[in-house]
């Protein structure tokens, strides 16, 4: 088969067609065919792994506790680490539409602990008689937000180490960040985790691998800063190319047609239907 290594990532579980990050959008993406979960990190205020792409209660998803909308300007008070989970569970992401993705199914769903999306997966993986899934687990930081909207890197990394050795299987993960502290530290005291570099700058791509200041596994970055040539002179170098986020058939096509190792979607759907034509 001429895509049978491709890599599918349902981006946030499966957000074009149910809520981000949460655990329906993960399921619904391993009922599709997915091989890999990508999914984003936040910390809470007792120090547990959330399943988050956003540090506070984004307007554009959350609802408060009350059933109150977020105005844009107070989202980043509701900050979720300085939040217990129980107060996170307040809130309502799931019934809010999305005018971006039209088709997703709203439903009042809350923000999932990593370990539930855990185990939630497993639990559905066996009792379907289905292959273990990978993971793309991308931490969330930013020096801006150390010590006041998630932990510093050495504590972050290393929370996320512990979880990720204890309860998972680490030769079916790798961890994905634009903080390159992250991946410099997992590089250095953590070298048998998988790294992803995400990237989203127009910097020359030598020049992106100059100020990480390693080889990772993978080059994660938007499509649009690559083309069959990047693709291929990053793959002679030893990475895998798994861009972002390829949502529109036709840029599914082009994308495929640079020979990625990989393709970060959110309607993995789509992907499975122009790589079963």
């Amino acid at each position: 088969m001429k895509y049978a290594n491709l890599d599918i990532q349902g981006h946030r579980g499966a957000r074009g067609l149910l809520p981000e990050n949460t655990i329906p959008a993960f399921i619904k993406a391993l009922e599709l065919g997915v091989t890999t979960l990508e999914l984003d990190l936040a910390v809470t205020k007792d120090k547990q792994l959330l399943v988050s792409h956003d540090t506070f209660m984004s307007h554009k998803f959350a609802t408060t506790p009350d059933g109150n909308h977020i105005e844009k300007e107070e989202e980043l008070t509701h900050n979720i680490y300085q939040m217990s989970y129980d107060e996170v569970k307040t809130y309502d992401v799931g019934s809010k539409f999305q005018k971006q993705f039209p088709e997703q199914e709203l439903m009042k769903l809350h923000k999932p602990l990593f370990k539930e999306v855990v185990d939630a997966v497993n639990d559905y993986l066996e009792k379907n008689n289905l292959p273990a899934v990978r993971y793309n687990i991308e931490i969330k930081s930013h020096p801006v937000g150390d010590s006041s909207y998630h932990p510093a890197p050495e504590e972050y990394s290393k929370l996320v180490y512990d979880f990720i050795t204890t309860e998972m299987d680490t030769t079916m993960l790798n961890v994905q960040s634009f903080d390159f502290r992250i991946l410099k530290f997992f590089h250095e005291n953590y070298p048998e985790i998988k790294l992803a570099m995400l990237v989203e700058n127009p910097l020359p791509i030598k020049e992106n691998l100059n100020n990480l200041g390693f080889t990772p596994e993978i080059y994660s970055c938007y499509y649009h800063l690559l083309n069959k040539e990047k693709v291929k002179w990053l793959q002679d170098q030893g990475m895998k190319v798994i861009p972002w986020t390829v949502n529109e058939t036709e840029d599914i096509r082009m994308v495929l047609s640079w020979e990625v190792d990989g393709i970060i979607s959110d309607y993995p759907n789509r992907v499975l239907e122009i790589i079963s034509d």
